[in-house]
Parts: C-alpha cells; sequence; structure tokens
C-alpha cells in the first residue's frame, strides 16, 4: 500500500481520481487546491502525488517544485487538459515522473498509477541496497561460497524440483564464478528477477549492490537520467548531482529488466556503456569510469526484435553473452505443488493462518491447470483459495473457477496413444522416456541414473545402447563402464 496525494480543484474529477487510487488499495488523501496540497505534504508521508495542472492560486507546476524541493524522490504526475509538448517537456524536465491528458480511462490511470508507484518503489530499493553498500564496502572477507542448493531445498529461494530447474540451477552455480554478461529469457511470472538475483548471490560480486530497472516502467524522458545520472543544473529542475544505476550498481550487478522496452536513441548509449564500462552524465563534463555486471531480461524474443529492426545487434550480441531460458510453468509441472505448498506458508499469516495444507483433489486441479501467468499466477491463485478457505485445508471450491473447472485427467494423467500402436511398442517408447527423464536428472551420472530407476547398472548400460540414449545425449558411454560396472 502506498501514500498517494491527489491534488486538483474540480471536485468531480478529484473524487473520481480518488476513487481509483483507493480501489488500488492504497491510501489516499485529497486537497482542493495547490496551496493545501503543499501543506499537507508537510503533515504526512507521500509517494505519488497526482495534481492538476492549471489551478487558481498555486498551479501544477508550483506544486511540482515544492514537492521537489521537499523530497525529490516522490513521484509527481500532472494531470492536464491542457497537454502540449511545451507543457509536458516542461513538467518533466523538472522532475514529473508522467502526465496524464484528460479526459483519461480508469485502466489509462491505473497503469499510470502502478508505473509511477514501481518507479518509486526501485528509487527507495535502490537508495538503501546503496547505503548497505557504503557499509559493507570496507569488508572484504566473507564465508565461503555456497555451492548447490539451500539447506531447505530451494536455490538462493527459487523452489524448482523439476529436471529444467536443476539444469538451471547447475549454470547459474557455474556463471557465479564468472563475470560475464547473461541475458535471462522467459515468459512474464516466470521469475527472470530471481534468477538474476540468484547470479548475484553465487557471484564473486555479493557484498557490491545488486541494482534493479525495470526499463518498461521508466519514461523515455527519464530514462537517460535514471541509467546515467545527471550533474546539477543539467536541466530545469536539477537542483542537485544525481547518481544513476549504472553508478550505484559499481562493484556490483545491474539488472536491466524489460530491456526491449529501451528505445534506440538509448541504446547506442547504453552499447558504449557497456563496451568501455564508463557513462556520461548528463550535464557531465568528463566519463565515470564503473566496474557493473549486467543481467538483463525480457519477455520477448530479442532475436526478432533485432531482426525487425527494434534492437541494435551490437547491443544484442554485448547482453546476451550467455542465454539463460526460464521454462513456463507448464513445462516444469513437477513443481506446481512444491510451490503451491510453499505459497501456502508464505501468505497464509496475512490470509487464513489456520489453513496449513491443500486437499489432494484440489492439487490435481491445480496440476491440471496450465498457466499462462506462470509462477506469480499460482501464488495469485493460493492466495485467493486462502482467503475462501476453511481451516485446515484448501479445498476445490476454495479455487478460483478458471482452476477449480480444468479438469485432472484420469488415472493419474494416463492417456492412450494415438494412432495404431502395439502395446510392446509403446511400453518401449514409455521406458526410453523414463530413462532419458532419470538421465538427464542424475546429469548424465550412470550409477545415480541406475540408482533412480531402481536397477543395476549394467542392465541400465545395456538399455542405454538399446535405445541409442548415449547418442542422443552426446555423451561417450564408453567411458568408466567397465569402473561402474564392476560395482553391481
Amino acid at each position: 500500500m502506498a501514500n498517494i496525494l491527489v491534488i486538483d480543484d474540480n471536485d468531480t474529477l478529484r473524487e473520481g481520481v480518488v476513487a481509483v487510487c483507493e480501489r488500488l488499495g492504497h491510501d489516499v488523501a485529497e486537497a482542493s487546491s495547490g496551496d493545501l496540497g503543499v501543506r499537507l505534504l508537510e503533515q504526512r508521508s507521500v509517494d505519488l502525488v497526482l495534481t492538476d495542472l492549471k489551478m487558481d492560486g498555486l498551479d501544477g507546476i508550483g506544486v511540482l517544485e515544492a514537492v521537489k524541493e521537499k523530497d525529490p524522490g516522490i513521484a509527481v504526475m500532472i494531470i492536464t487538459a491542457f497537454a502540449t509538448i511545451e507543457t509536458a517537456v516542461k513538467a518533466i524536465k523538472m522532475g514529473a515522473f508522467d502526465y496524464v491528458e484528460k479526459p483519461f480511462s480508469t485502466d489509462a490511470l491505473r497503469i499510470k498509477v502502478n508505473r509511477a508507484l514501481e518507479w518509486k518503489a526501485l528509487q527507495d530499493e535502490n537508495a538503501r541496497l546503496a547505503g548497505q553498500n557504503e557499509v559493507l564496502s570496507g569488508a572484504r572477507d566473507r564465508a565461503p561460497k555456497k555451492e548447490g542448493a539451500d539447506p531447505d531445498g530451494s536455490f538462493e529461494g527459487i523452489i524448482g524440483e523439476s529436471a529444467p530447474m536443476q539444469r538451471l540451477f547447475a549454470k547459474i552455480d557455474k556463471l557465479g564464478r564468472s563475470g560475464t554478461n547473461v541475458h535471462v529469457s522467459g515468459e512474464s511470472g516466470t521469475g527472470k528477477e530471481l534468477v538474476a538475483m540468484a547470479i548475484h548471490q553465487r557471484s564473486d560480486r555479493v557484498d557490491g549492490p545488486l541494482i534493479k530497472v525495470n526499463c518498461g516502467a521508466i519514461p523515455e524522458t527519464l530514462l537517460e537520467s535514471e541509467l546515467f545520472g545527471h550533474e546539477r543544473g543539467a536541466f530545469t529542475g536539477a537542483i542537485k548531482r544525481k547518481l544513476g544505476r549504472f553508478e550505484l550498481a559499481n562493484g556490483g550487478t545491474l539488472f536491466l529488466d524489460e530491456v526491449a522496452e529501451i528505445p534506440q536513441s538509448m541504446q547506442v548509449k547504453l552499447l558504449r556503456a557497456l563496451q568501455e564500462q564508463e557513462i556520461d552524465r548528463v550535464g557531465g563534463e568528463r566519463p565515470v569510469k564503473i566496474d557493473v555486471r549486467v543481467i538483463s531480461a525480457t519477455n520477448r524474443d530479442l532475436k526478432t526484435e533485432v531482426e525487425e529492426g527494434r534492437f541494435r545487434e551490437d547491443l544484442f550480441y554485448r547482453l546476451h553473452v550467455v542465454p539463460l531460458h526460464l521454462p513456463p510453468l507448464r513445462e516444469r509441472t513437477d513443481d506446481i505443488i512444491p510451490l503451491a505448498r510453499f505459497f501456502v506458508e508464505k501468505l497464509r499469516q496475512r490470509t487464513n493462518a489456520n489453513v496449513t495444507r491443500i486437499s489432494e483433489e484440489a492439487e490435481q486441479h491445480l496440476l491440471a491447470y496450465h498457466y499462462p501467468g506462470n509462477v506469480r499466477e499460482l501464488e495469485n491463485v493460493i492466495e485467493q483459495a486462502l482467503v475462501f478457505a476453511t481451516p485446515p485445508q484448501i479445498l476445490v471450491d476454495d479455487l478460483p473457477p478458471q482452476v477449480s473447472g480444468a479438469k485432472p485427467k484420469p488415472d493419474g494423467g494416463f492417456r492412450l496413444p494415438a494412432g495404431d500402436i502395439g502395446l510392446n511398442d509403446f511400453l518401449e517408447a514409455a521406458e526410453r522416456q523414463m530413462i532419458l527423464a532419470a538421465y538427464d536428472a542424475a546429469g548424465g551420472v550412470k550409477t545415480e541414473t541406475a540408482r533412480r530407476l531402481k536397477i543395476k547398472t549394467s542392465a541400465l548400460y545395456y538399455k542405454l545402447e538399446k535405445y541409442g540414449i548415449g547418442t542422443v545425449a552426446g555423451r561417450n558411454l564408453e567411458e568408466g563402464a567397465e569402473a561402474e560396472a564392476a560395482g553391481d
């Protein structure tokens, strides 16, 4: 929940804006004039100010100046029916986050309010991390780097028991020992930010800051200042020097989320920063050296963006040094129930503390659903279910309709194969798939594969050769075969 101040001398419009913000769950104060709004600002903590531009007495520009003088970190959005390029540019150059033109729809206002508050939250978090970095800058001794999963079975807070996630964790472990730029791709809601945090935590830069930037949440006119900073007097409203995200991340990691949203005019400057490891503050006279590892992420296909001329190819190769793909939840169904149980523990204290588990039937419906919103949607599903559940467990009827209506597959998900396949052929195909899955999960270690399958290693070698799995996996089956077989 954020604290919002709405200033407008039009009662009807002001009340409408207040209603929208309150429906979003925020604490909203209102003022019918600029002067009253500034007085309220002195009396309470505010994250976002929405102010009309044209008002009797103190107008929106005056309010903006007063807000920025009190706290440059407060987000300000100008409401105007007189939106021209001149007024919009003037307001933004003076420090306004954005403007909204009357008449506007409820959806448009809601989107802009959410973006402004996200920007404010990132500002606050980055300031906190920068402060932590100053405290830790002299402390270089730390505990030995972790390897493998955390004690609770997760990996840097990421829940993932499936084979695809175990392979991803192994890559993150290796990436922690390098300073290479990484690009994380995946659908919205898959957890790209968690992966960036895990890479940073496993890296030699863990004592440095992790600074996050949502490139899609910052207006183009503010992006250069946000990334590279500015000098005092660089433009109207630049009342003091501001360090950009690159400088705040110095000695650590910069996470550029939604990097495909960066406009082409900024892509050139970002490319130079990556190539030269130096940046130019807006209004600065000399370049500033930086030492930053960049992790980028997007839910778009960057190669397609390059092919269609929206993203620079040279920048693509600077960011895309090591690609990591985060699979959607529908491709890692082994993680659905562990994640659901984790979310019950995480969320029940603030929703329904006496609910401690999910019924077996409800779990079958969770497994049957396809989750277009991925892990983020699953968390939302569990939170909704907790609200309506009767202790001690979540039942099918407590789940949202799209999930409770999903039909679990009969007999544990078994389906007759299509076509005219015989029983022997079907059993051999199933056996091959099971061996492949165990072989992958064991990382190609044949003794571990045999253990998982509960067969002798000598029997496994026969089946691997029979199905040509060594050729498929690209590994040498002969290497060490005698030594492993001797253990039977």
